[in-house]
């Protein structure tokens, strides 16, 4: 593939973490929300370790979240009656749009690893009407190449397209590398991307920067054009990277609480919804 945009490491830290204690175990920042300005369209990504009762019945409104099970066994109720459990590897897609109300909850005594991403969604789509999506992992297409696989979530890679149907264009991959293996991963150049390494150590971009277990890394892009980017990975012990891109949305937001809207005044309009009821009745089972 010819005139590539070839991506390197934007900036890069690791993961700090902080003990809450029973039930929400321990919680890290993997992309601080006080920086969100830098991610869009992401919002934030958090962490967690947590036992039943942190996350129980809660609204949100004008954003998009996709949570990613490290560990553990993760049960999803909400309000329109809706109820599963995923498993490791299992990821969930929620557009909150006008108005969700659910829970996410450990199952029976489970200590329950996620990745929570927020996307925002841009002004024209934050009253669409609330979906969430389960993509099991199994569903997720596995692309082999020498020296490793990819499994992708959403977007198309590498031929194949992810089954998560997100409102606005992103791509979610998870990418498997031995040890000394390299890989090439595409990607619309125009799309923000950042990646997240789960386990081992690797060396990423054009700079070739280390990165290990918990280390996150924003990624350069070209906003304005409209070919393909090139994202050099090896693998310097055996290693597991989850790589998120999306194209940015350039609106002023505001988020606050369990809601992200555009203006104070739809923020508090959100807050006077859900104490009336507008969102509906709690999310029990």
């Amino acid at each position: 593939m010819t005139n590539l945009f070839i991506r390197d490491v934007n900036h890069h830290w690791r993961v700090s973490y902080r003990q809450n204690g029973y039930p929400h175990v321990q919680q890290g920042w993997v992309l601080p929300p006080e920086q969100k300005e830098a991610f869009d369209p992401f919002i934030l990504m958090a962490e967690d370790w947590f036992k039943r009762g942190t996350f129980s019945d809660h609204p949100h409104r004008g954003f998009q979240t996709i949570t990613y099970v490290i560990d553990g066994r993760l049960e999803h109720i909400d309000n329109h009656g809706g109820h599963s459990i995923l498993d490791a590897g299992d990821v969930q897609y929620m557009n909150a749009g006008w108005a969700a109300r659910h829970a996410e909850e450990a199952v029976d005594d489970d200590l329950i690893h996620t990745l929570q991403l927020w996307l925002n969604l841009p002004k024209s789509l934050k009253t669409t009407t609330t979906s969430y999506q389960n993509v099991y992992v199994e569903d997720a297409p596995v692309v082999p190449f020498d020296g490793g696989q990819l499994r992708v979530y959403s977007g198309e890679i590498a031929g194949v397209k992810g089954p998560m149907d997100s409102l606005v264009p992103i791509t979610m991959t998870e990418i498997t590398l031995k040890e000394d293996s390299e890989y090439e991963h595409i990607l619309p150049a125009n799309h923000n991307s950042f990646l997240y390494v789960l386990a081992g150590s690797i060396e990423v971009g054009s700079s070739k920067i280390p990165l290990s277990k918990t280390d996150v890394a924003t990624l350069t892009f070209d906003e304005t054009s409209e070919t393909m980017s090139a994202l050099r990975l090896k693998g310097t012990t055996r290693t597991r990277v989850l790589v998120y891109s999306g194209k940015p949305i350039r609106e002023e937001y505001i988020a606050h609480g369990p809601f992200v809207m555009n203006t104070e005044e739809e923020i508090r309009q959100a807050f006077r919804d859900y104490h009336s009821g507008v969102f509906g009745p709690p999310a029990v089972k």
